[in-house]
């Protein structure tokens, strides 16, 4: 990583005999990463109940109607579909098909995305920069609190991280080989994170291309045709699906939820694309689901689940630098660092292009997520922690074989202190929490810093101790955040990792079982229960929004219509729609009390409601007020 001649940069076709170390040791020590991290992600998973009761809904219904899988309807009835596209919900409803449906059987294909994207992560990082690289990014990856919650839980982001991180590894061997087959299988896989969570899966691509153009060895045209084809394969992979949508009669399909045409493409570019990034109304109806005034919004406890104020700071704030920025300072210093280092290595070298790559995927995304002015959520930053793990690994590895020299050897010092520093300043937001760690994390990482700037090279056999300290130091925060988010219940439209907090309530906004949410009175009423369970309607029962639909579709395993869609606020179904489907007895109940954001009393939502109210008499169920349309 140096521009000494005793440290002289690995080119793409060098870094063939890295990826083919394998030395005895390896194999052991990958299967006791990956055996730990399954241990982290699988324990006690789905005991707390359905997580994010919206998309566990949706995955239920596509386990009781296959309409409802490819479309990624809210319901079995189909009348709506989420607001993100169905890819990851067709893992989801597989896996209740084949083993039952359940929380457990539900969650169990995000853990083991977890899993898989710690392996995948190994693998990329060690094709260039040997097996302990790819070790220390993958455990990396594995311990990040936000990964640790989000492959416990049913957003959509398990999946997307997987592919983005598959993404990465066939870069880097089309980096290697310069060969058109590895870009279109980019292509490809990119594709299907689109078909994920829409545009957020192209945050990584600028630094997928960089590295390419950059570094593979090949002609330059030949890597812009390259490129080109890659992503044709990319847009032919998430394309087919939006034409079925799109030519598909919109009569016989679910409404696209969260659109507000209708149209995939429109939900791509407006509420999950521009309005995500410039804000404005984050969704149809006004049904963004921010608190007013921005995403931020008043008071503390709405803030932190809405990112903050946008700007540099964000990633590092209140409600997002315990997520995923623990070693965030580290992985930048390293960067720059490293691409300080080999700026005068031939245009093929390997760790600059992994440099590239990596710090390309960091670096947008965490721009983007840091001046987003629409719908943001803490979350988010899981799709950091592979971009930051790779970093870790590979500059750590890199700076360590030089550490005979003074610049490596300092960056690496700076990197240890200043990971323990930052450690202290996270843990002290939760001060109640183990007070004694972020005392033992700093003292240890500036003690090994100073070891490693002194000249932990001449010290023979303990120079392996020394580096193994600083690890440890480095990843005792982030660790113990990890299993103490596994080991809290989470559930609701939006969670946050680590111990619990007094500021604000990680159940979320009020929702589906969350406190003083719709949801909530429905999951305790037996007698709503019974009356929705006793019907054979195509929809048994109707309320505005998916606060009520949803919880009540989990507790009775029937098919309830969220009018309106996620907020109330989608133009589904018109008025005339929906007294079509009374007429023809389709809808049996009218649930009032439905989802409490501005879309419930305008737009068609609105109009439904002043005719039910209107044209039917109130009745009483277990203290939920109900109207039967069929009298």
């Amino acid at each position: 990583m140096t521009a000494t001649a005793d440290l002289a940069p690995r080119t793409t076709a060098d870094a063939e005999p890295v990826a083919t170390e394998r030395p005895r040791w390896m194999w052991p020590a990958l299967l006791a990463l990956l055996g730990a991290t399954a241990v982290l992600y699988l324990w006690g998973l789905g005991s707390a109940g359905w997580a994010n009761q919206y998309y566990a809904a949706a995955a239920q219904a596509g386990t009781q109607d296959w309409k409802a899988w490819l479309f990624g309807s809210l319901d079995a009835g189909n009348a709506i579909t989420v607001d993100k596209p169905p890819a990851a919900l067709w893992v989801m409803a597989l896996s209740g098909r084949l083993f039952g449906f359940s929380p457990f059987t539900m969650l169990l294909p995000q853990a083991l995305m977890g899993v898989a994207s710690v392996a995948v992560l190994f693998a990329a990082v060690r094709r260039v920069s040997g097996p302990g690289a790819g070790l220390i990014a993958g455990a990396a990856l594995a311990v990040t609190p936000v990964a640790a919650l989000m492959f416990r839980y049913n957003n959509p982001d398990a999946l997307l991280v997987l592919l983005l991180v598959v993404a990465a590894y066939l870069t880097v061997r089309a980096i290697q080989t310069g060969g058109t087959r590895w870009m279109v299988l980019v292509g490809i896989v990119l594709g299907f994170a689109f078909l994920t969570k829409m545009l957020q899966a192209f945050l990584v691509m600028p630094g997928l291309a960089l590295a390419f153009l950059v570094a593979a060895p090949v002609g330059l045209w030949r890597r812009i045709g390259t490129l080109l084809t890659g992503a044709l394969a990319m847009v032919a992979t998430a394309g087919s699906f939006l034409a079925m949508v799109s030519l598909w009669p919109a009569d016989s399909r679910p409404y696209i939820g969260g659109s507000t045409d209708n149209s995939l493409l429109q939900l791509a570019l407006g509420y999950n694309g521009i309005q995500r990034v410039m804000g404005g109304e984050g969704g149809p109806g006004g049904g963004a689901g921010a608190p007013p005034g921005g995403p931020g919004g008043p008071g503390g406890g709405a803030n932190l689940f809405f990112g903050g104020d946008p700007g540099l700071g964000r990633l590092f704030g209140a409600s997002m630098g315990a997520e995923a920025s623990w070693l965030l300072p580290a992985a930048l210093i390293g960067l720059v660092a490293g691409l300080w280092f080999t700026r005068r290595a031939p245009r093929t070298c390997a760790v600059r292009a992994s440099l590239l790559l990596w710090g390309g995927w960091v670096l947008v995304t965490g721009v983007v997520f840091s001046f987003m002015d629409g719908i943001i959520h803490p979350y988010y930053t899981v799709a950091l922690a592979p971009g930051i793990a790779a970093l870790i690994g590979i500059c750590v590895v890199e700076l360590w074989r030089g550490r005979r020299h003074f610049a490596p050897r300092t960056t690496l010092a700076v990197m240890s202190a200043g990971t323990g520093v930052w450690a202290f300043i996270l843990l002290d937001r939760t001060p109640d929490w183990q007070p004694w760690l972020r005392w033992v994390v700093l003292i240890g990482s500036i003690v090994a810093a100073a070891v490693i700037a002194v000249g932990a090279h001449r010290l023979g056999r303990a120079t392996a101790a020394v580096a193994a300290a600083a690890i440890l130091f480095g990843a005792a925060a982030p660790a113990a955040y990890a299993i103490e988010t596994a080991g809290n219940a989470h559930d609701g439209p939006v969670a946050m990792s680590g111990p619990a907090r007094t500021d604000v309530d990680l159940g979320g906004p009020p929702g589906p079982g969350g406190p003083g949410g719709p949801g909530a009175s429905v999951a305790d009423n037996t007698e709503l229960q019974h009356l929705v369970q006793a019907t054979d309607s195509r929809w048994a029962a109707a309320s505005v929004g998916s606060m009520v639909a949803g919880e009540l579709e989990l507790q009775t395993g029937t098919s309830v219509m969220a009018i309106g869609g996620f907020t109330g606020g989608d133009n589904s179904p018109t008025l005339q729609q929906f007294q079509d489907y009374v007429a023809d007895r389709q809808v049996r109940y009218f649930i009032a009390g439905g989802h409490g954001g501005p879309g419930r009393n305008s737009g068609s939502a609105g109009d439904i409601t002043a005719w039910v109210e209107q044209n039917f008499a109130p009745m009483d169920v277990g203290g939920t007020t109900v109207y039967d349309l069929q009298r």
